[in-house]
């Protein structure tokens, strides 16, 4: 073999070697995975205040409210984990004087024969004294869009009492409307607050007597003064229907829920058609940070196979009727005699899974 025969035979080896179909394939470093997002939790409270919660659920879009006292604000949320950090604006603020000017309270938002509406409750002033409850109206699509029109006191004349935190039952082919109300006498028990129920002609217009349903008789109904059957709501399940309702003076760290039975033939109006139980279905929980608890309401999970309940209590003793009451949301079950069980307060500051489909 000639030198440049040799010379060749070395240039083509080299060439050979270093061809890419020769050399040993480098690793294959894999790119860093995408970040997820697993929060799967959630944690009480929702908000850093929230007396006498509220939720109504549309569309797949919830709209919370919760007493301020000093006017009204609606916020709108896909996600009640998220209520936190949803978005809330001031829908109505109370004129300066009259009847409705001062203490503005537990707030309700429906959607009732293609508009919406609130009810809320409000006076002139000194507290208790002239509560009344009240009715807005807004046709947007949106409540947080459009324009929110005062229909005036819901009421019947003939029976014009104290009436405080106004619900809507939709029975049948008919309309309900339930309140904790005075019974207008002037004995020992004037100031007592029981439950009652009128049929409604329209969202703002009540027909007829009201008819007393509830008023507090059980020993842990009686704590603090006046003697306390206030905040119904309304819970369907299984073609039952029930009232839950908070029981005790809210200035007690007693404050609890009650319930009461309606079979699915059964007539609202009658008060024999309602079965009272005669324990308390959600109470206090010390350990958990759960003061008085109550003034509640219910919402179901974005999946629909989930109930929840949704309620305010004081994180420490002796807190009362003020802005340290916190509202706070759990899931609950049912008893085998189709009766909701709500088990006990959830812990603060823990995380919980939040509710299916979010």
């Amino acid at each position: 073999m000639t030198a440049n025969s040799s010379r060749w035979l070395f240039l083509l080896t080299a060439l050979w070697l270093a061809s890419p179909a020769c050399k040993k394939a480098d690793p294959v470093i894999p790119p860093p995975p995408s970040p997820v997002n697993d929060a799967t939790t959630y944690t009480n409270p929702l908000l850093p205040s929230g007396p006498d919660p509220w939720v109504y659920q549309k569309d797949g879009v919830y709209y919370y409210m919760h007493t301020t006292g000093n006017n009204l604000q609606l916020w709108k949320t896909a996600k009640m984990s998220e209520l936190g950090s949803a978005p809330n604006k001031i829908i109505w603020s109370p004129p300066a004087g009259g009847s409705a000017s001062r203490d503005i309270w537990a707030p309700e938002i429906h959607y009732l024969d293609g508009k919406w509406y609130v009810y809320f409750t409000a006076g002139p002033g000194n507290c208790c004294g002239g509560q009344r409850t009240w009715v807005l109206e807004n046709s947007a699509a949106d409540p947080t869009t459009g324009t929110w029109v005062e229909k005036g006191r819901i009421y019947n004349p003939a029976q014009d009492y104290w009436a405080i935190d106004g619900t809507v039952l939709e029975q049948g082919s008919k309309r309900y409307f339930i309140w904790s109300g005075q019974s207008g006498g002037t004995g020992a028990d004037k100031d007592e607050q029981r439950l009652y129920i009128s049929e409604m002609s329209n969202p703002w217009t009540l027909i007829g007597p009201r008819v007393e349903l509830s008023r507090p008789q059980y020993n842990w109904e009686t704590s603090g003064t006046p003697d306390v059957n206030e905040g119904p709501q309304v819970l369907k399940h299984n073609g039952r229907t029930f009232i839950v309702y908070s029981a005790s003076h809210c200035s007690t760290d007693d404050y609890a829920l009650g319930l009461l039975s309606l079979s699915g033939t059964g007539n609202p109006m009658d008060p024999n058609a309602w079965t009272k139980s005669a324990a308390p279905v959600f109470t206090k929980d010390p350990n958990n940070k759960a003061f008085g608890p109550g003034h509640n309401s219910f919402f179901v999970s974005r999946d629909g196979t989930e109930s929840w309940i949704l309620y305010h209590a004081n994180p420490n003793p002796g807190q009362g009727c003020g802005d340290a009451r916190t509202p706070r949301m759990q899931k609950f079950t049912w008893n085998a005699d189709g009766t909701p069980n709500f088990g006990a307060p959830a812990p603060i500051n823990t995380p919980l899974p939040e509710p299916a489909g979010e």
